[in-house]
């Protein structure tokens, strides 16, 4: 049986895009279905998630929910989930974990709007550290690992759980030095990726709370979406 991933807008929802770039990258068949937050209520999210929330996979009779939820479900099953080298394995999932619960300010300051570009305003401290320790951990997987992915030479959760930063990079031109940005640059160029943001763009669903915080953010210099 063919896994179903249930996603929400390609253009808001970071917590879908990593098992849907996951599931991409490595090749793992699935079925594709979207409900898109701006027609779909936290009832109707209810009837395929336990949570309300995306994303939710669904294995026959099982729902798999949340993002790390799925992709230890999903390694369970499919070894390339993590590296096999144990060194780069141990750090891909400490990666994983510390983005799955932590960089606040990020989330909160810059949500993810994958086609507009926004001039930010004044940073605050909280972001400033939250960008500065990205570089950091980002320059120590691609040195010690050898690139050009974060944990070594394929692609692997890490760069799953990392991916919508990347798009968050872009939107609001964040600097994570030259080698997070190398990093940023070859994400962006995958085809899974390019797929997404294609498919992001031609969305014209809008939802006014996430369209709210990105006017907080700053101000919108660009806007590629379909009207």
């Amino acid at each position: 049986m063919t896994f179903e991933l249930v996603t929400a807008n390609r253009n808001y929802s970071s917590w879908s895009l990593r098992p849907w770039i996951l599931m991409k990258a490595l090749d793992i068949p699935f079925n594709d279905r979207v409900e898109p937050f701006a027609t779909t209520n936290y009832a109707a999210f209810r009837s395929f998630s336990p949570t309300g929330l995306v994303p939710a996979l669904i294995d026959g009779d099982r729902t798999i929910w949340d993002s790390l939820g799925i992709t230890l479900y999903l390694a369970d099953r499919f070894p390339a989930v993590w590296p096999t080298d144990e060194a780069a394995r141990a750090w891909a999932q400490s990666a994983g974990c510390e983005m799955h619960s932590g960089f606040t300010a990020l989330r909160n300051d810059c949500t993810m709007n994958v086609g507009v570009r926004v001039e930010l305003a004044r940073p605050s401290p909280a972001l400033q550290k939250d960008v500065a320790r990205l570089t950091e951990l980002w320059s120590e997987g691609l040195d010690r690992f050898g690139g050009p992915f974060l944990a070594g030479p394929v692609f692997t959760a890490a760069d799953a759980f990392y991916a919508p930063v990347a798009f968050r990079i872009r939107t609001y031109g964040l600097n994570v030095g030259p080698i997070g940005q190398a990093w940023v640059d070859h994400l962006l160029a995958l085809p899974a990726m390019r797929e997404w943001e294609a498919t992001a763009l031609a969305e014209t669903w809008r939802e006014e709370a996430h369209e709210a915080e990105v006017r907080a953010a700053g101000r919108i210099i660009a806007d590629y979406r379909a009207t």
